[in-house]
């Protein structure tokens, strides 16, 4: 399937490496315009590199999410350049700790909460009017099974991922009636530095290459999507619908 994106603004967090970073460069090989955010300002560069070499056009925004005012004066700038958003890729995210939850630092679960919950929240609030604005508004919003099997010791980051698919779905019900479509990704255990944490004696040619869970979201922010608040499992191939507790 071919996706074609061209004149569409796409905004992506964590852009300077693994799944963020190969999202955005499919973005700009199908046409977009690519706001590309991290922290790192030599991974956004070496994207820019490669999304120039497809012959796409990124604009770069390093900054760290932690800081909530320059998310709220992100989507001020937006608005100020392009009058509106296309595509949103919430990507970003932090591990914290693999630990007992009784053994967790207080600072630790904070910033967990805070970049994996707290910003999202806050760019959903800055961006969902410039997203209102398009004729066919798009959200990816990266979640992990986590938020569902609640391993031991991934207290943090299931907690986490399970609040963000919490607002994705409360934001897809919300703009049912519009023409704003939602969706959550559960990429699966994928090749990137927070995986290595994670699992660090795993290896990682056995799992997939975030270039592969790039290729899967692509389909996503189409503007023929019509199903909103669902999750989309990246292994499965597959939307699944969200059920009540049995």
């Amino acid at each position: 399937m071919t996706i074609e994106l061209k004149n569409r603004i796409a905004l992506v967090t964590g852009a300077s490496r693994g799944i963020g970073y190969f999202t955005a460069l499919e973005l700009a090989k199908a046409g977009a315009h690519v706001i590309a955010c991290a922290r790192t300002v030599g991974g956004l560069e070496d994207l820019d590199d490669a999304i120039k070499a497809v012959g796409g056009s990124a604009t770069l925004v390093p900054f760290d999410l932690a800081d909530m005012n320059a998310i709220d004066a992100l989507g001020a700038s937006i608005f100020e350049r392009w009058g509106k958003l296309d595509i949103l890729v919430a990507n970003a995210g932090v591990l914290g700790v693999i630990s007992p939850i009784g053994h967790i630092e207080a600072k630790t679960f904070d910033k967990v909460m805070t970049i994996n919950v707290t910003a999202t929240w806050r760019l959903i609030r800055s961006v969902d009017p410039l997203l209102a604005r398009s004729d066919a508004g798009r959200a990816v919003i990266l979640s992990s099974a986590a938020a569902h099997k609640c391993r031991p010791f991934w207290g943090p980051y299931s907690a986490s991922k399970a609040a963000v698919e919490a607002l994705a779905r409360t934001w897809a019900g919300e703009s049912q009636s519009t023409p704003l479509r939602i969706t959550s990704v559960d990429p699966g255990a994928t090749r990137t530095a927070m995986r290595a944490q994670a699992v660090p004696g795993e290896n990682p040619e056995t799992l997939p290459h975030p270039s592969e869970i790039a290729k899967a979201i692509l389909p996503l922010v189409g503007p023929d999507v019509t199903e909103t608040g669902k999750l989309y499992i990246v292994r499965e191939s597959k939307l699944a619908d969200y059920r009540l507790p049995e």
